[in-house]
């Protein structure tokens, strides 16, 4: 075999599909390489620089040169199934996938798996997955959303994350809320602990001893957490709690509370409170808005590192676990760094 074979003579076109194809980080590796050494050849190395540059052989080098005399670009892209045709992803055939990628399929079935797609299309599952991996699409995946349908959304937005951003000098800040119903659950079976090799696992079985509220004020800029547990939810025990809050600060000093809409929050006993207190100020988030009361972020961490596999022989176990909980957070705690990343979209707090 010759050391140096003639270089082969690429048409623009050709050449431009080639580099696009070296550099794709959605197509499979075989096919960039193939693309690499013909874009190679056609620079005219010889058969040892390629082989030492791309880790291959001559053998290899002159089948894939002959290919692509025979066949072009679409030679070089190898056959995953026997007797379909290699595939070469062009932007037509993307748009052709996406689109039918949108569709509902014909069987009744929600959303499109690869294998499904593939053989309606008549392509390679390869082909499907790599196109869906560039252009982002995960029909597999659902995302659940909650638009505010609030006439005041801008306004009352604006105004909890001006709280956040800038606030009042000398001011309390804190995000109030609670979490009701929490079950105070019993694992009917021993608990397997975790061990090198196998995750803890629960009893599928379990007891329910009842059930508790958790009522928290997260400190904006201290990020420490003050909690109190009540049978129940109601205006009172709300009132009561915003009692505890207001002895946690300096005599007279100005509070603002962020809470959300929640009937409890709005009573007449409420009002009585805030005309016996007139340095507490509620502030009240948008309707179908509660991610903007930075509590929830909190109380999505209790659930998970303390609710959601904790085992509760009785609601005063739980009640007792979740206030220690609390205690050993509030050592440590640091405030939430609040973003929002497109202020531009509807809210401009300025």
């Amino acid at each position: 075999m010759p050391s140096r074979s003639k270089p082969l003579s690429l048409s623009s076109d050709d050449q431009s599909e080639l580099r696009d194809i070296s550099i794709s980080r959605s197509l499979a590796a075989g096919d960039v390489l193939r693309a690499r050494m013909i874009l190679m050849l056609a620079a005219g190395h010889t058969y040892v620089e390629i082989q030492e540059r791309l880790q291959t052989t001559a053998p290899t080098i002159s089948r894939w040169r002959k290919r692509f005399l025979e066949s072009g670009a679409a030679g070089l892209l190898e056959r995953r199934h026997p007797g379909q045709k290699p595939t070469v992803i062009t932007p037509k055939l993307q748009a052709r996938v996406l689109d039918a990628t949108r569709r509902k399929p014909k069987d009744g079935s929600t959303h499109w798996s690869v294998r499904k797609l593939a053989r309606e299309l008549n392509l390679s599952k390869d082909t499907v997955h790599r196109i869906w991996r560039a252009a982002g699409v995960k029909p597999h995946r659902l995302e659940r959303y909650m638009a505010s349908n609030d006439p005041d959304f801008e306004t009352k937005a604006a105004d909890v994350i001006g709280l956040y951003l800038s606030p009042p000098q000398h001011a309390a800040v804190f995000c109030v809320d609670e979490k009701s119903a929490i079950q105070a659950l019993d694992r009917l079976d021993p608990v397997l602990p975790l061990s090198p090799g196998r995750v803890e696992k629960h009893g599928f079985e379990y007891y329910r001893h009842g059930t508790l509220s958790l009522y928290a004020a997260l400190e904006v800029k201290t990020g420490k957490v003050h909690g109190k547990t009540a049978a129940r939810h109601t205006s009172d025990e709300f009132v009561g709690f915003l009692g505890e809050v207001v002895d946690l600060c300096k005599p007279q000093q100005e509070i603002h509370i962020i809470v959300d809409n929640l009937s409890a929050h709005k009573t007449n006993k409420v009002a009585a409170f805030l005309e016996t207190h007139p340095q507490v100020k509620l502030h009240f988030t948008p309707t179908y808005s509660s991610w903007l009361n930075q509590v929830e972020i909190w109380f999505a961490r209790i659930e998970r590192e303390v609710i959601a596999r904790g085992v509760f022989t009785s609601v005063n176990d739980l009640a007792r676990k979740i206030m220690r909980y609390i205690r050993a957070y509030s050592k440590d705690a640091r405030p939430i760094r609040w973003k929002y990343s497109d202020v531009t979209r509807r809210i401009n707090p300025c």
